[in-house]
């Protein structure tokens, strides 16, 4: 056995909606964005009053919410900081994550509760940098995505025990270091570093030379690296043990911006693997987690910089990929019916197979085909094409609510 190491999975909640699915499929905790002060400005992101809500949804199940404050302040965004900090800290946030040095000054000030947590835009990649803003007062450090294994190894041997690790396990990664990039405000006029990135970087580019008009010319990749803008996409579900025995307490997922089925399916699989690894240290990835991150949207993965910089991080495409589709959410099980309860979000018939995705272990990977549905009035259905349209499908699976059904789309 493995010895006991307290860990956190951590995921990301663009909307309430959201955050109970992550919850739901096993985070221990969420990040989430005010309507002020976050770097995902186009995310539905918390009114106060939703924030006051989801600490309370949070803290009645015992885990933990965390609040991007990562904005690059200006001068005036300090007007209003200090009433937003202290709203922050009386509704029950349990911490702030934040990159600006004024921003850390004005949180300790206005809102001496909330933990700091530091941002990886502020790209900490040494164990000197980590114990400044450890006496900064920080209790937890987001490390840079560029820091290496060995490298966060002997971060976490030169930090006081009481500061924590956090380190990002899945999901998008940035072309910039540490995410502080000018070209979406060189391009678009929406600058990435005050919440309103147009991701330029996935856009797709053509090289062409000056005097030769209209002929494209191609990108080849050399044993010193690539020179186009697109990132792979992170992926360490089989590394989880050796993230453990680095010293990282909290594995983060990226993806405010993702959809609830995204964070259903990543966070149901980490979940998994991390109370796998946490429990035996012989313990390997099943075939059906590892293909479990193959049903989401992803592009191709990578390991980005854990073991150096020998996997190249760049792709040769912006477009993700993904052949399987959110079909229902459940709503609950009608015991009287015998039939779960669905609510649809993408078309399906009498006859199509779904595949469940559950935190439960009994029902996960399992398929149920429709043989037979109902409309709330109890009339026969033979297609499911009315969005968010409840229907009543008769099963034995006594699925609970907020698991997932899908099904594969050929393309």
């Amino acid at each position: 056995m493995r010895e006991t190491v307290k860990t956190e999975l951590l995921a990301p909640a663009g909307d309430f909606e959201k955050l109970k699915t992550a919850l739901h499929f096993g985070a221990d905790a969420v990040y989430v964005g005010g309507s002020e002060f976050s770097l995902r400005a186009n995310a539905k992101n918390f009114s106060k009053e939703q924030l006051k809500e989801a600490c309370g949804y949070v803290r009645e199940r015992g885990k933990k919410i965390y609040v991007a404050v990562n904005v690059f302040a200006k001068n005036d965004d300090f007007d209003k900081l200090p009433e937003y900090l202290a709203f922050l800290q009386d509704a029950g946030v349990n911490g702030v994550i934040v990159t600006d040095p004024g921003v850390i000054e004005f949180c300790k000030k206005y809102a001496p509760v909330l933990e700091i947590h530091i941002s990886t835009q502020a790209n900490t990649t040494n164990k000197y940098s980590a114990k400044f803003w450890a006496d900064q007062g920080a209790k937890r450090i987001v490390l840079a995505r560029e820091t290496s294994l060995a490298e966060i190894r002997e971060i976490r041997e030169y930090l006081p025990e009481s500061v924590e690790i956090e380190a990002f396990v899945h999901g998008a990664m940035c072309i910039s270091y540490s995410g502080r990039c000018l070209l979406s405000a060189s391009l678009a006029g929406r600058s990435g570093n005050r919440g309103d990135c147009v991701q330029a970087c996935r856009w797709e580019y053509e090289i062409t030379e000056k005097n030769r008009k209209g002929e494209r010319l191609p990108i080849y990749e050399d044993d010193r690296g690539t020179y186009i803008l697109n990132s792979k996409d992170l992926n360490m579900l089989s590394h989880i043990g050796e993230l453990i025995d680095a010293g990282i307490y909290s594995f983060k997922i990226e993806g405010r911006m993702k959809s609830q089925y995204y964070v259903a399916s990543v966070v149901n699989a980490y979940r998994q693997a991390i109370d796998g690894f946490t429990a035996d240290k012989n313990y390997e990835v099943p075939a059906l987690l590892s293909e479990e991150l193959e049903k989401n949207s992803h592009r191709d993965y990578t390991t980005g910089f854990y073991y150096g910089e020998k996997d190249s991080v760049c792709s040769d495409t912006s477009q993700p990929k993904c052949d399987w589709e959110f079909t229902a959410l459940v709503t609950g099980y009608d015991e009287n019916k015998g039939a779960v309860a669905l609510q649809q979000r993408n078309r399906f018939r009498t006859g199509d197979v779904l595949e469940i995705l559950s935190p439960d272990k009994k029902y996960f990977g399992k398929t149920l085909k429709i043989e037979k549905m109902y409309d709330e009035n109890g009339a026969a259905l033979d297609d499911a094409k009315l969005v968010q349209q409840t229907v009543y499908v008769p099963t034995e699976y006594k699925l609970a609510k907020g698991d997932i059904l899908r099904k594969r789309v050929l393309k």
